[in-house]
Formats: structure tokens, C-alpha cells, sequence
């Protein structure tokens, strides 16, 4: 127990049960306010600075029943220790339902005394502990939210960066007569964009651990139809996409592989500039993740593999690794299908 003096108000009709309990607890280091009524009880608790109430169960007019109902829609209530006459267990199992920390049964001699200090002690200690609890808790939660507010400024600061990086390798594009040179650099500044993109999305969301996927590829889908219609191009991408939600890592590698595929179907399948790219994202049966791309053009060999084999092919491999999946490409009448399929969790 701290040495610091406990006050305490005692509650009760009988004035000189009050003075008694004044006196007992008077030794004992506690400094005791004594009320005779449940409304005089109520408004001395409203000026603070009560650390514990003892409350007697018959009060006259009213019961300490009423009193303890009143004080627990009091938010920072002293606890309370309900004293009471009978010995009756129903009164007592009704008043720690009501919010009474523990109960004594006033008798004549020793045992009341040191009954009534007991719960008293414990009473005391365990608000103490409780509103050590509420403290750290508070503390934690604001080292959360700070910590959230930081890394969403990193995130922001992260995607600006990234999309002034992907803005300086569009003009290097510009500026270069080679036109493998031009495609390359082309190409470099959409992966950047897939990753600006992702922290864009993080800085914006309430969680930055996962990633709403449908509406990251959806801006992801727009930053490439887009760049498709600076360069003269027309073939159109779409996106359908059910909602959901992935670990940020994974998502990273959600995206890296939807933007190789996307721009594989676009300098593959049609040469000419028209035609549809399908992205879709959708749950299997087994409950995994599908992310697959389609096109009506000519991207198939028809031998098992798709053209294009440099820096594109090994991004799709490494990201799919991390993913636990393998990239596949299906059979069709017309075009392309490729698709990778994975847990939401699991992966390397």
C-alpha cells in the first residue's frame, strides 16, 4: 500500500455506526467522510477526490443497490466495498453484479474491523492496477498512432518520390531516337509506377499491412491504359476484380506481375495497336487468389510458351516465386491467358 492518505466516504443512515467506522479506520491511516444519505453520497462523489466508498445496503428511503447502478454510468467511479446487515448471499451476489468490488457483513467486534480493511486494501490496489492498465493502454495505443501517422508520411513521401523518378525516366523516353531504347525505358517507368502506386494506396489506407488488391490494380490498370494512349496506341485494359485484401509485401508482387503481363499482352498481342486486355482477380473454389490477363490477339505461339523471354520473364518468375505460385498460360481459340494462383498467406 502507498503511504499516501486514502480517503474514503462511507455511506450510511446509522450516524453512529459512521462515527465507529470513522475511528477504526481513523487508525489505520484512512480519512473518512461520513454522508447519511444516498443523495448526499452521490454529490460529495461528484466533487472528486474520494479514492474508495464503503456503502450500506439499507440507506432508509432507498438501497445501496440504487447507489451503485448510479455509479457505474459515472465513467472514473471510486470502487465500491457494500456493507450490509444480513447475511443473505443474494444481497451480496446482487451488488457485485451491480458493480461492487467486494462486500462485508457488519457484525459487532474484531472480525468486521479486519474484514472491512481487507477489502478496503484490495479495493484500493485494485483500482490502482486498473487505472495503471488504462494508462499504458493509452500510452500503446498513442505510440500506435503515432507510429501509423509516420509511416504513412513515409509512404507519401515514398510514392511522390517514386512518381517524380517514374516522371524523369518518361522524359529520358522522350528524349532517345533508338526505339528499343525508347521501349525499354518505357517499360522501366510502368514498374516504377507499380510500385508508387502500391505506397499511394498505403498512405491512403486505415491499415497499412494489407492492401485492398481490387482497387490497387485498379489504379495500377489506369496508370497503363493511360500511359498506352500517350504513346498512340489503342488496344483498351480492363479490370474485374473481386474484393480482396493482401499483405503489403504480396501485393508488391501482385502488381510487378500484373504490369509485366499487361505490357507483354500490349507489344505482343497486337501489333497494330487494337484490341482488349483483360485483368481479372478473382477466388478459386479452394479459396485462393487468381490473377490472370487475357487478350484476343496473337501473343500465343501455340507451342507452350509466350514470346518474350528477357527482363520481363524473369521479374514474372521471381515475384511469382515469392508468391508460392508458378505463372501459367492457357490454351484459348484466340489470344493469350495467363494467370498465377496463390494463398493469401503462404508463399516464400
Amino acid at each position: 500500500m502507498s503511504h499516501r492518505i486514502i480517503k474514503a466516504l462511507y455511506i450510511d443512515d446509522d450516524a453512529a455506526l459512521g462515527r465507529l467506522v470513522q475511528r477504526i479506520l481513523g487508525r489505520r491511516g484512512y480519512e473518512v467522510e461520513h454522508v447519511a444519505t444516498a443523495e448526499a453520497g452521490l454529490a460529495r462523489l461528484a466533487e472528486g477526490g474520494i479514492d474508495v466508498v464503503i456503502l450500506d445496503h439499507d440507506l432508509g428511503t432507498t438501497s445501496g443497490l440504487a447507489v451503485l447502478e448510479d455509479l457505474r454510468a459515472r465513467e472514473h467511479a471510486p470502487p465500491v466495498v457494500y456493507v450490509t446487515a444480513s447475511t443473505e448471499l443474494s444481497i451480496a451476489v446482487q451488488a457485485l453484479k451491480a458493480g461492487a468490488v467486494d462486500y462485508v457483513v457488519k457484525a459487532i467486534g474484531d472480525d468486521f474491523e479486519v474484514l472491512l480493511v481487507a477489502a478496503l486494501e484490495q479495493a484500493v490496489e485494485r483500482a490502482r492496477l486498473m487505472r495503471a492498465k488504462e494508462e499504458a493502454e493509452q500510452q500503446v495505443r498513442q505510440a500506435k498512432d503515432r507510429a501509423e501517422m509516420l509511416l504513412a508520411e513515409v509512404n507519401h513521401r515514398v510514392a511522390n518520390s517514386l512518381a517524380l523518378v517514374g516522371s524523369l525516366v518518361r522524359m529520358q523516353a522522350g528524349a532517345v531516337k533508338d526505339t528499343g531504347a525508347k521501349a525499354a525505358l518505357a517499360e522501366t517507368q510502368a514498374r516504377i509506377t507499380a510500385i508508387a502506386n502500391l505506397h499511394r494506396s498505403l498512405y491512403t489506407s486505415t491499415d497499412v499491412q494489407q492492401v485492398d488488391l481490387a482497387a490497387y490494380l485498379e489504379t495500377l490498370v489506369g496508370e497503363l491504359g493511360n500511359s498506352i494512349t500517350a504513346s498512340g496506341k489503342t488496344p483498351i485494359v480492363k479490370l474485374d476484380a473481386e474484393p480482396v485484401s493482401i499483405k503489403t509485401d504480396r501485393a508488391v508482387s501482385v502488381g510487378m506481375i500484373a504490369t509485366e503481363l499487361v505490357t507483354n499482352a500490349l507489344k505482343y498481342a497486337y501489333p497494330v495497336g487494337e484490341g482488349e486486355v483483360r485483368v481479372s482477380v478473382s477466388r478459386t473454389p479452394s479459396n485462393q487468389i487468381m490473377l490472370s490477363v487475357a487478350d484476343d490477339g496473337i501473343g500465343w505461339t501455340g507451342d507452350g510458351t509466350a514470346k518474350g523471354s528477357g527482363l520481363g520473364g524473369k521479374i514474372i518468375a521471381a515475384m511469382s516465386k515469392s508468391l508460392g505460385a508458378s505463372l501459367e498460360y492457357h490454351s484459348q481459340p484466340v489470344g493469350t491467358l495467363a494467370s498465377i494462383t496463390f494463398d493469401e498467406k503462404l508463399g516464400c
